[in-house]
């Protein structure tokens, strides 16, 4: 895949995220992994904004497995 469209899927990503539920979130978070993945694959440069995206995604994930357990 080009660099050129997996920035361009990293930004549809980044399009469908904004304002997302947190449902919504949590599905696309595997998605924004595998691209930073490939571009780094690619020895890409990967933008801040999507390391902090990802970070931030896999903090909800984490979260919404403690979410359920009993106390």
């Amino acid at each position: 895949m080009s660099a050129k469209s997996l920035y361009s899927e990293a930004e549809h990503l980044e399009q469908k995220l904004q304002n997302a539920c947190f449902e919504t979130r949590l599905a696309l978070q595997p998605s924004v992994t595998k691209v930073i993945d490939r571009m780094r694959q690619e020895g890409m440069h990967v933008p801040s904004r999507l390391r902090h995206l990802d970070a931030a995604l896999w903090e909800d994930a984490i979260e919404a497995q403690f979410d359920n357990m009993p106390v």
